[in-house]
């Protein structure tokens, strides 16, 4: 069964195709650039992780959706805006949030999948521990499976796979351990492209997760 895993380079992609290859389905891997500052460095982590899963070469796809930057509104994409440091305990949505850019990914991957024949949607995205981002929530991934079903031809019983939504940083940790994932390939910083800067919220949030789990994270740190 074929199944389209989108993979960003970082951690929680990772894990969400290690869990797809551990159940026996054959990913194609959709990758996105749509401006992000690290975007060079999260395509180098793309292709080390894919080749690390022998995903061959007509089962990867670059997507490049940059208009998301020119439309601005995060500080991702933003190069007049500073990324803010992290603050994992502070309310409402951080300015590193792109907004709806998980329902674009979403379609996209959906158009991939109708073309593939692909019955799921393999996507890592973390409503518990993860930075209050809206398109990361449960009810969201539900509806947009639904509208995917309805405004697609042959994908009336697609699912959309979400194996992290309910963990948090350290649980998944500890299944990315128990699969195999590739931990050191991947990439989630979003300052930095050599060294990772170890305080914005996705270094925050990585960092506390291998702690928790009682784990180094293999990454470079400044």
């Amino acid at each position: 069964m074929k199944a389209v895993v989108l993979v960003s380079g970082g951690m929680d992609s990772c894990v969400t195709l290690a869990e797809a290859v551990h159940r026996g389905l054959e990913p194609a891997l959709m990758h996105v650039r749509y401006g992000q500052r690290t975007q060079s460095r999260e395509r180098r982590a793309f292709d080390a992780v894919a080749d690390h899963f022998k995903v061959p070469l007509p089962h990867r796809l670059v997507v490049d959706i940059s208009h998301l930057a020119a439309m601005g509104g995060s500080s991702l994409t933003d190069a007049q805006e500073e990324v803010e440091d992290g603050h994992l305990d502070a309310p409402g949505v951080p300015r590193t949030y792109v907004p709806f850019r998980n329902g674009n990914l979403l379609a996209m991957a959906g158009s991939w999948a109708e073309v593939l024949g692909a019955q799921s949607i393999w996507l890592g995205v973390v409503e518990e521990d993860g930075s209050g981002y809206p398109d990361c929530r449960g009810e969201f991934i539900r509806a947009m499976e639904m509208a995917l079903r309805l405004g697609t031809a042959a994908l009336d019983t697609l699912e959309i796979q979400t194996p992290l939504i309910r963990l948090d940083k350290a649980g998944i940790v500890r299944r990315g351990q128990e699969l195999g994932a590739p931990f050191h390939l991947t990439w989630s910083c979003y300052r930095g492209e050599d060294r990772a800067c170890g305080t914005c919220d996705s270094c925050l949030l990585r960092l506390r997760g291998f702690q928790r789990a009682g784990m180094v994270d293999p990454i470079p740190y400044r």
